[in-house]
């Protein structure tokens, strides 16, 4: 079985061709937040970032990963969101030397989900994670701790195409009046 190839969005009642099936956030929401007001030069001097980690004020640190959904009906797919996790600085340090070798077998690292992602109520923000390192220079798989959270249940049961097609219809029109 095949994932359609085309899809009639709820927002606008057009077909796209192609359904997304990553979505990722720019920045942990915390930093997002942080930087609010402050210059370019002092989000500089205070701050790090790149798109794998974000260290604000040398005492928030954060890791960038993927939470897989598996799709239901469709066993060799997921739907990804890329998602910041904050970790303590012992847990970042030691993530960030065993990325300069082959970080197979170590961790997880417990964390705390750092994005509030849109379409979940309640929200995402601060669900506790395990961070997965893997190897090949794969971004950190992320997973949920096992809760009646809708994202958490999404992660262990799985997602169907038409909430893909919900999130992604949403997604894609939000700066749409």
């Amino acid at each position: 079985m095949t994932i359609p190839s085309k899809w009639t969005c709820s927002c606008c009642g057009k077909t796209h061709t192609g359904l997304p099936l990553d979505f990722s956030v720019i920045f942990p929401d915390y930093f997002a937040g942080w930087r609010s007001g402050l210059s370019e030069e002092q989000i500089n001097e205070r701050s790090f970032f790149n798109e794998d980690i974000c260290v604000v004020e040398h005492e928030h640190y954060f890791i960038r990963g993927v939470i897989e959904l598996p799709l239901i009906g469709f066993p060799a797919n997921h739907f990804r969101w890329g998602v910041w996790c904050s970790v303590s600085k012992k847990s970042f340090d030691e993530i960030i030397q065993l990325w300069k070798i082959d970080p197979h077998g170590y961790g997880p690292y417990f964390g705390w989900l750092n994005n509030c992602l849109p379409l979940y109520s309640p929200s995402t923000l601060n669900l506790k994670t395990n961070v997965h390192l893997q190897s090949n220079n794969l971004r950190p798989r992320i997973e949920l701790e096992p809760t009646d959270h809708p994202l958490s249940l999404e992660q262990k049961n799985g997602i169907t195409i038409e909430r893909v097609q919900e999130i992604a219809a949403a997604l894609l029109h939000k700066s749409e009046p």
